[in-house]
């Protein structure tokens, strides 16, 4: 016969030891679990890797992890979106002040380019007349400008040690400027052909007419002297140098006839002709030495090429 224990305490744990049983004897090792977790993920890894077998998982993956990324994205979001907001009114004014400097230079060197291209236009335009002139010529820049009434000059940079002579005819693209008065070393005066002091022989292109081209004081004006009321003289009329006085070589344009005026108590025709070279706008100017009269010849019958040139 068994005896029975009457002891609350014995039959707890008896209980608890029939209800409690573990559902393995006995599992695998750690290291085992270890080996297939490692021998798995290296299996996946190589499925990804070669034959993409796992793309549609990651995009599942990433599809439902989103929201949780976008979540976690939104503190650092609003952080820099506040920042933006409440910026300083003294870091937008330097701003716009770098910006408005940096706009500032950027016009001054379009402004720089625009100089360039036009001097570029001027010098090739000076150049062209240059070689037609038949003459040996030197490029000269106006350093100085007085043209004030009844006293029209200017200073250009060429002087005694370029060769230039009291007298020496000077012109700029278009047409005669005027003459040399003055002459320095390293710069020289020359009055232009509208100074009320200067006066030019010349000749209507038309006709051949000659008569005397004296200056007004005004930029814009030079009168024709004595010339009849029976002349044939016509608006538009190119006046060009006679080459009569010797000093400027026959042919270069002068100027233009822009009035004709029949007064009754003056004997003459009144005559206004206006300067076709550009008194108040060239930068650069043409001085002119003469050819000989057999150097002409040679130049114009192609024998003496170097006998026109630029310095």
């Amino acid at each position: 016969m068994f005896a029975v224990s009457r002891d609350p305490f014995d039959v707890t744990i008896l209980l608890r030891s029939a209800a409690i049983k573990p559902l393995f004897a006995r599992g695998p090792s750690p290291t085992f679990r270890v080996f297939l977790a490692a021998l798995a993920a290296l299996g996946l890894i190589l499925a990804d890797h070669r034959h993409q077998h796992l793309a549609m998982v990651r995009s599942a993956l990433a599809f439902v992890t989103y929201p949780i990324q976008y979540a976690a994205d939104q503190p650092s979001a609003l952080v820099r979106m506040t920042r933006e907001q409440f910026a300083s009114t003294d870091e937008l004014r330097d701003e716009n002040l770098l910006l408005h400097r940096e706009n500032l230079l950027l016009k001054a060197r379009v402004q720089q380019f625009e100089a360039l291209e036009a001097e570029n236009i001027r010098l090739r335009d000076l150049l062209g007349s240059s070689l037609d002139l038949g003459e040996r010529v030197v490029i000269a820049e106006i350093m100085a400008i007085e043209l004030a009434p009844y006293r029209q000059q200017v200073m250009v940079n060429k002087g005694t040690k370029s060769g230039v002579f009291v007298g020496q005819p000077v012109l700029d693209a278009n047409a005669v400027m005027g003459q040399v008065v003055s002459a320095s070393p390293f710069s020289s005066i020359v009055l232009l052909i509208t100074d009320a002091d200067h006066a030019l022989p010349v000749e209507i292109n038309r006709n051949g007419l000659r008569t005397i081209a004296a200056g007004t004081g005004l930029s814009e004006g030079l009168e024709l002297l004595y010339i009849p009321k029976n002349a044939d003289v016509r608006v538009g009329d190119l006046l060009v140098t006679s080459g009569m006085d010797g000093r400027f070589p026959a042919g270069y344009p002068v100027a233009r006839v822009t009035t004709v005026r029949q007064d009754p108590d003056n004997p003459f025709t009144t005559v206004i002709a206006e300067p076709t070279a550009r008194l108040d706008r060239s930068r650069e100017v043409l001085l002119v030495w003469n050819l000989s009269e057999t150097s002409r010849q040679q130049a114009l019958a192609g024998d003496a090429p170097q006998s026109r040139g630029t310095e």
